[in-house]
């Protein structure tokens, strides 16, 4: 068991590749300043690589107060067992309450293999943060039961509380320019002959990947669409808005769309301006994907759907009824746009 009292602070594993932060650390140092804020702690950034000082401004500019930089040539390309090195030997000297991942490949892979190495706890893809100001216990929720109830979890013996949170679920602060902190420049006494894995080759993917997590609208279907036949209204729907395409897990597993499509717990996290729920019931599975849309528009032919108590605009109907008169509504109206630009008409 940790002595708790020795352990004070907040921080975030910046996560970088190729000389750019992830923007899932910097949406963690948003909600780590929260939480240090609430403590009365510092926020600070765990930056590792090789040379990237130079993005340690980044950092504090995002609400850092210290930035802990490893820099060195090892850390070119992220291994498990030199990022874990460099940050069991952080943790180890400057002793931080509770430290945050990103829930990306990179994130979970490196926080579970610190967990595991300083037997502490770790709570994965998290989408809520608390902290109790007076005892230091981060509350850490995520959906639990396959997305039936929401689970808060606590790490009351041991330090760090260390959560994985998942991409778009936090909001990044609005950055500082010229705000500055702290640099500490630590050094590990690691070579190559230390280290059991070797990069000898980066093969990059070049196949064309969805990316709905970037979308700024998206056109969901569920289950109340039937079948894939009657899934294919949501892609004429999104395509009369150049939107993109997103599913529920019960589309995807019935095997009407592909994964990459899904959005939930177990698939991505999006955060469009604009999001239309089609024959989407509102598990909380699916809402925690979604629910941080600008503004989120749902139809279904269930008026006790649970997705009318998360949504803004609500439609009760078929959407068979329904989508085909948007469809026609908006090509009408997109097309009257396109003839006043092209057109030359005022």
């Amino acid at each position: 068991m940790s002595n708790l009292e020795d352990y004070k602070g907040v921080w975030v594993f910046i996560e970088q590749k190729e000389g750019k932060i992830a923007h899932v650390s910097l949406e963690l140092l948003g909600a780590g300043r929260k939480l240090a804020d609430k403590r009365g702690v510092p926020l600070a950034g765990i930056l590792i690589g090789h040379q990237v000082k130079p993005l340690a401004d980044e950092v504090f500019a995002y609400g850092a107060d210290i930035v802990y930089l490893y820099d060195a040539p090892i850390f070119r390309h992220y291994r498990t067992e030199t990022f874990m090195r460099a940050v069991i030997h952080c943790v180890e000297t400057y002793k931080p309450e509770i430290f945050l991942y990103g829930a990306t490949s990179t994130g979970k892979d490196l926080a579970s293999a610190v967990a595991t190495d300083l037997a502490t706890g770790l709570t994965a893809d998290t989408t809520m943060l608390d902290v109790d100001a007076d005892t230091g216990l981060l509350e850490a929720s995520r959906p639990a039961f396959g997305g039936n109830i929401m689970a808060t979890i606590l790490c009351k013996k041991d330090r760090p509380q260390m959560a994985t949170v998942r991409p778009k679920v936090m909001k990044a602060l609005e950055p500082q320019k010229g705000r500055t902190g702290t640099l500490i420049e630590e050094t590990l006494s690691l070579g190559e002959e230390d280290i059991r894995t070797k990069v000898l080759e980066i093969v990059r993917d070049t196949e064309k990947k969805v990316r709905i997590d970037e979308a700024d609208i998206i056109v969901a279907g569920g289950k109340g669409l039937g079948s894939k036949e009657g899934f294919q209204l949501i892609h004429q729907f999104a395509e009369v808005l150049g939107a993109s395409v997103g599913a529920s897990r019960d589309a995807v597993e019935a095997g009407w769309i592909d994964h990459h499509h899904q959005v939930g717990q177990t698939g991505v996290t999006v955060t469009p301006k604009i999001y239309f729920a089609i024959g989407i019931s509102g598990a909380i599975q699916h809402i925690v994907g979604m629910h941080n849309s600008g503004l989120i528009i749902a139809i279904n032919k269930d008026p006790n759907a649970a997705i009318f108590q998360s949504c803004h605009y609500g439609i009760v109907g078929d959407a068979f009824e329904i989508v085909p008169m948007l469809i026609e509504g908006f090509r009408e109206a997109l097309g009257k746009a396109e003839e006043v630009q092209y057109g030359g008409k005022v």
